[in-house]
């Protein structure tokens, strides 16, 4: 076992251990082994909220759970483009849009429409299905401020709802499930089917105000657009008249009406294609009179298609006939071929008066319609100028004509979609349906008792694990070797195990128990503590009294001198000896008489029934224990004690509240501290070891008396049952 507590820095040479991380196994043990220490109090608190949430189960109302399903579109209405709805195919849209009904479903402002519509507020069924009290003026009274009755009760009734409503939108689906739950079956009903019914009226709601916001929206815009149109109008005709300009209206190409300019340029335009036309026949009045001035009279076409001529040129032709005939008979003086003769003169005569008129008659045209043509062209020279005039005014109409023309545009789209959104509003469709009714449940859903049994039990076993927790936190018994270094900083040099009957002294005569061989053991600790060896001064102490100081002394004294050497065992507590009873001496004269002088120091040591092992009693006990260990007798004794003995074991007073172990300290060469497993309390061995690092003492290390391995774990059990007791059987 020596080994075990070597120094850390004989360790140097040895390989490291290469830890890989926490070891589950010690882990684990230190679990079962807090486990089994608090058995107890692990039941006890797990039966305790067992009954508890029995009790509660039984005493809680039942409560009745009714839901109603919704299916939702993922779609989303078009205010301005159109009235056509436009489906989401963002799948990242979608399931935001979900999330976004659930929210409203678990509104604040829904629940208020749910109170509303059904006036829950003023119903004291629906309070007591909430299991909440109906607000009187009292309650009123208590809440103060500037609330009425009715606004009260409409806040207790709205938390009262949303704390009984729950939503579920399970993934991949687009229907959700409204519940609400009460004590009322069919209230439950009632309200999930209210609820699910406000939440598609809201939606209608929201794309009706949607609506109703696009229209007034182009109401302001129609009004604003309207006056635009009257402005521009009224400029444009202001800007006509002042110019001088007569507006008419024609339909263009496109259908639409157009404003065109008048007057002066069609009047242009007419003048001037008559004088083309008059320029025209003035011309073919020259060519037909120059056709015939020079022409002779039955060549010309007109002529001879004249009915006269043609009657005369026929009586003419009969004529010369008859000339001919008379000619042939007589000569050309005779009177009847004179006759003729003049006849025919007469008869070309009158035939040249009729061409002469044709040709003046062509004359006549001619001289008309040039002066048609120059009396057209003076017209549309004087109109050319005015025209040019006008075009020149027009350059402003046409920017008024414009400005006129886009607000009129405007003003008839806007005008379009104004009634397109209202002969559409109202009639918008839903993208909610209720898939499933609300059911009136017949049983409740609350309380149950095997999952609230499942759960206390639960809870029992979470609420026990941190009793434990905190019992082992706050617990400051040792019970294993490494909380001895872990809670004091102290290196163990012996484990003495815990005897059932108690009686450690009566095994002290068995070298084979598990207490002589812990004690040898410490013993053997004790020769490699210092660099030599035992301690010639060692000095046995505790915190407290009944840790087992004395009987550790004295069990290492003895020890010491079945080695061989000469051991001086002195009882150092004047104020509660125990040596001489231990001893059964009855001689009054111990320590104190040698530190008082009254004695001589072989007076007072007596021999043991161990060869080398003497002893001294703390007898008599002086008034002033602190006064005489103060003294110079105290250094003298020390001195002759080191002279006379290899080793001098002193059983010291405790620690705390005294000064004798302290002045006893500073004439040691060693301490040995001794801890009382079963009743460690770590604030006072540390406060203890404080006293002694105050006065410089060399501590050795701590005894851990009383030590149970069962407490410990299974870990530790090799230091009694397994370790100390091998060999104590024998075959």
């Amino acid at each position: 076992m020596s080994d075990a507590y070597l120094d850390r820095d004989d360790l140097e040479g040895y390989p490291a251990v290469e830890e890989t991380g926490p070891d589950l196994t010690a882990i684990l043990k230190m679990v079962m082994g807090a486990m089994r220490r608090n058995w107890a109090l692990i039941a006890g608190v797990i039966a305790t909220v067992l009954v508890l949430g029995i009790i509660i189960t039984l005493l809680v109302a039942p409560k009745y759970s009714a839901q109603v399903r919704v299916l939702i579109e993922d779609q989303a209405d078009q205010i301005i483009e159109g009235t056509d709805l436009q489906k989401v195919n963002n799948v990242q849209d979608t399931d935001r849009f979900l999330q976004t009904q659930v929210g409203i479903i678990q509104s604040r402002s829904l629940a208020q429409s749910v109170v509303e519509s059904g006036r829950l507020n003023r119903d004291p069924a629906f309070f007591e299905a909430m299991g909440v009290e109906f607000p009187t003026e009292q309650d009123l009274a208590e809440v103060g401020g500037k609330k009425t009755l009715d606004q009260l009760r409409k806040e207790v009734a709205i938390e009262a709802l949303l704390d009984n409503l729950s939503v579920d939108l399970p993934p991949d689906s687009r229907i959700v499930s409204i519940s609400v739950s009460s004590r009322n079956a069919a209230y439950s009903a009632k309200l999930a089917q209210l609820y699910g019914q406000r939440f598609i009226d809201r939606n209608l709601d929201q794309k009706y105000n949607s609506s109703s916001y696009a229209r007034r929206f182009l109401s302001d815009q129609l009004d604003e657009a309207r006056e635009k149109v009257t402005q521009s109008e009224r400029d444009l005709n202001q800007y006509a008249r002042a110019a001088g300009l007569i507006r008419i209206t024609s339909q263009g190409e496109n259908g639409n009406e157009e404003s065109v300019l008048s007057v002066t340029n069609s009047t242009l335009v007419q003048l001037n294609d008559a004088a083309s036309k008059a320029t025209a026949a003035r011309i073919e009045a020259e060519d037909r009179w120059h056709t015939l001035a020079n022409a002779a009279p039955l060549s010309i076409p007109e002529v001879n298609a004249n009915p006269a001529i043609s009657t005369l040129v026929s009586e003419k032709a009969k004529v010369q006939a008859d000339l001919a005939e008379e000619q042939s008979r007589h000569r050309d003086d005779f009177v009847t071929v004179k006759s003729k003769k003049a006849e025919i003169a007469e008869y070309d005569q009158r035939i040249s008066v009729i061409a002469d008129s044709l040709k003046k008659s062509a004359w006549l045209e001619y001289q008309a319609a040039l002066q048609q043509e120059n009396s057209l062209q003076a017209h549309v020279g004087s109109l050319r100028g005015d025209a040019l005039k006008e075009q020149d005014r027009g350059v402003q109409y046409a920017v008024l004509k414009r400005v006129a023309d886009t607000n009129r545009t405007l003003y008839d789209t806007l005008l379009s979609r104004y009634n397109q959104l209202n002969a559409a509003a109202g009639a918008s469709s839903n993208n909610l349906t209720i898939v499933d009714q609300a059911e009136v449940p017949t049983k409740p859903y609350s309380p149950r008792l095997l999952i609230n049994v499942l759960i206390s039990l639960v809870l029992g076993i979470i609420v026990a694990a941190g009793a434990v927790f905190l019992r082992e936190i706050f617990d400051d018994t040792i019970r294993s070797p490494d909380d001895v270094e872990r809670k004091l900083g102290m290196p163990l040099l012996g484990l003495i195990p815990l005897e059932k009957d108690g009686d450690v002294e009566a095994h002290f005569g068995d070298r084979r128990s598990k207490v002589s061989e812990a004690y040898r053991s410490l013993v053997t600790n004790l020769r490699y503590s210092t660099a030599t060896g035992l301690p010639h001064v060692l000095m046995v102490t505790s915190s407290r009294e009944s840790e087992g100081k004395s009987t550790t002394a004295r069990a290492v004294a003895s020890d010491i001198a079945q080695l061989g050497k000469r051991v001086l065992l002195v009882d150092a507590d004047l104020r509660r000896p125990t040596l001489h009873r231990v001893m059964s001496d009855q001689k009054a004269t111990g320590l104190a008489d040698v530190l008082t002088g009254q004695k001589s120091f072989d007076d007072a040591v007596y021999s043991s029934n161990v060869p080398t092992l003497s002893y001294m009693s703390a007898l008599p006990m002086p008034p002033d224990p602190a006064l005489i260990l103060a003294g110079e007798g105290l250094y003298g004794f020390i001195e002759e004690a080191r002279k006379r003995f290899d080793t001098v074991v002193l059983d010291c007073p405790p620690l705390l509240g005294l000064s004798d172990a302290a002045l006893l300290a500073n004439h040691a060469d060693g301490v040995l501290f001794v801890i009382d497993a079963l009743e460690f309390h770590r604030g006072a061995v540390k406060s203890a070891l404080r006293r002694l690092a105050l006065i410089k003492a060399n501590i050795l290390g701590v005894v851990l008396n009383r030590f149970d391995p069962k407490v410990g774990g299974d870990d530790y059990s090799y230091y009694t049952y397994n370790y100390y007791s091998y060999g104590e059987k024998q075959d």
